[in-house]
């Protein structure tokens, strides 16, 4: 049997759950791999906001993306994700990926913090319409990652249960800290 890859499972669990998105906020562009998978999940009237912090993140994106050939489903922003809600124009959004951590392969000293991923979780909770999902992968290693979750599983699980539900899915016998996937489904 195949190795079972955390970020395909995840993607394959968010096409059951939400198989037609049409706005999408890959909140952690990061080098644009879940920015890719969002293109090609939309079909061809989707609308992406791609943000990150880091302009060489932004820069990585732009170039999966154009190779892919996707340039104008998405339109990438050098922000915080805690600012996702001043691009929407008051537009609905149908999905939302989150990457806690740091750039593949970048300087560790920039990193999504808590207090920032968490003001950028409720104004995404607020952007997603009614049966919408919002997804975040917890990364929980290295220099920041562990204060992260530690803080944000407990912010997660106070969330209205008559408004959210949340799923936690951990990969309980991976080694090391493998990521955590989170799903939050607007009821």
């Amino acid at each position: 049997m195949k190795r079972i890859a955390i970020t395909s499972w995840c993607q394959q669990r968010i096409r059951q759950i939400m198989p037609e998105p049409k706005i999408c906020i890959d909140a952690t562009a990061g080098t644009g791999q879940d920015t890719l998978f969002l293109c090609k999940l939309t079909g061809e009237d989707g609308e992406i906001l791609a943000m990150d912090i880091q302009e060489e993140a932004l820069v990585q994106a732009s170039r999966r993306i154009q190779e892919a050939g996707y340039e104008k489903k998405v339109h990438f922003v050098l922000d915080g994700h805690q600012n996702m809600d001043q691009y929407m124009n008051g537009k609905e959004v149908d999905l939302i990926m989150f990457n806690l951590g740091y750039l593949p392969g970048g300087d560790h000293s920039k990193a999504t913090i808590f207090s920032t991923t968490k003001e950028a979780v409720e104004k995404g909770l607020e952007l997603l319409r009614e049966g919408g999902l919002m997804t975040i992968m917890i990364y929980s290693g290295g220099d920041s990652g562990f204060a992260e979750r530690d803080a944000m599983l407990p912010f997660l699980k106070e969330l209205d249960h008559k408004k959210y539900t949340v799923i936690l899915e951990p990969f309980y016998n991976k080694p090391n800290t493998p990521p955590l996937p989170v799903y939050i489904l607007k009821n």
